[in-house]
C-alpha cells in the first residue's frame, strides 16, 4: 500500500510513522509513506494556502489550488486512482468496518486541513471519502489521519505477528474484546480465572466469547443491534443480563 499525506505540518508525523508497528510495516515493505507539505504547491511567491471566506465570517479557508495540484501530482506519480480522504468533522463516523475496507486498497491520499475549513470545491471535486474520528473538533486533520493510518496499516497482511491478532480485536467481531491475563497467575491475591489455566481450548474459547458479550452489553449495548448472534450466544446474553440486573 502507498499512503500519501497532505499537511501543513509534516513534522508531526515523524514520531508516529517512525515507531512500533507502523515503522515495521514500512521496513517490511507492506506500506510506503509519503508526507507532503502542500504549501509547496502554492502558486504564489508567499506560498499562502488560505484566504478569507466569501460572504464574511471568522477564520480562514483553505484555497482549492494547492490541494488540487498536489493531489493531481500524487495521482500521476502513483500511477493509480487513489482514494482521497478528507479528515473532517462533517464526514462519516469512522469504524472498524471502514478500516477493513480501506485496508484492501493500494493507494490512499489523506488531506489534513486547518483553519476554518476547506473551499467546498475541494470536497466536491477531489475528495472521495470524508471521515470523522468522532463528534468533536480538533485543531487540524493530522491527528485524525494518524488514527486512520494506524488502524488501516495494522490490518495489512504480514504486519502483525499473528494473522489472527486483528481478527480478535474489539469491533472486528462486532463485540468488544474479552479480558486478557498474563503471569503471574496470582498477583497480590488477584487470581487469573481458572479456565484460562485449564488447557481446555474449547472452554477457553467459550469463556472468551461470554466475556466479550458481557463487556459489550455492559459498556456498548448499542453494538448488539448490528450483529447476528448464534442461538448459543443469545442464551449466554440472556444469562448475562439476568446476572447484572
Amino acid at each position: 500500500m502507498k499512503i500519501d499525506v497532505l499537511t501543513l505540518f509534516p513534522e508531526m508525523f515523524a514520531g508516529v510513522l517512525g515507531h512500533s508497528i507502523l515503522k515495521k510495516a514500512a521496513e517490511n515493505k507492506a506500506v510506503e509513506y509519503n508526507v507532503v507539505n502542500f504549501r509547496d504547491y502554492a502558486d504564489n511567491k508567499h506560498q499562502t494556502v488560505d484566504d478569507y471566506p466569501y460572504g464574511g465570517g471568522a477564520g480562514m479557508v483553505l484555497k482549492p489550488q494547492p490541494i488540487f495540484d498536489a493531489v493531481a501530482d500524487l495521482q500521476k506519480k502513483g500511477g493509480s486512482s487513489p482514494r482521497v480522504i478528507l479528515l473532517c468533522p462533517q464526514g462519516e463516523r469512522y469504524t472498524q468496518k471502514k478500516a477493513e475496507e480501506l485496508a484492501n486498497l493500494e493507494h490512499l491520499i489523506f488531506v489534513c486541513g486547518h483553519y476554518e475549513g476547506y473551499d467546498e470545491r475541494i470536497r466536491e471535486t477531489v475528495v472521495t471519502d470524508e471521515i470523522s474520528i468522532g463528534d468533536y473538533v480538533l485543531t487540524g486533520g493530522e491527528l485524525g489521519a494518524m488514527t486512520v493510518i494506524d488502524s488501516v496499516v495494522r490490518l495489512l497482511p504480514g504486519v502483525l505477528g499473528k494473522e489472527e491478532s486483528h481478527i480478535q480485536d474489539s469491533f472486528s467481531t462486532g463485540l468488544l474484546e474479552h479480558p486478557h491475563y498474563t503471569r503471574p497467575a496470582d498477583f497480590r491475591g488477584m487470581k487469573v480465572p481458572d479456565v484460562l489455566l485449564s488447557g481446555n481450548h474449547r472452554l477457553i474459547d467459550e469463556w472468551r466469547t461470554k466475556e466479550s458479550l458481557r463487556r459489550t452489553v455492559l459498556r456498548r449495548p448499542d453494538l448488539l443491534e448490528h450483529i447476528q448472534l448464534s442461538n448459543e450466544q443469545k442464551k449466554w446474553l440472556e444469562e448475562i443480563k439476568k446476572e447484572n440486573k
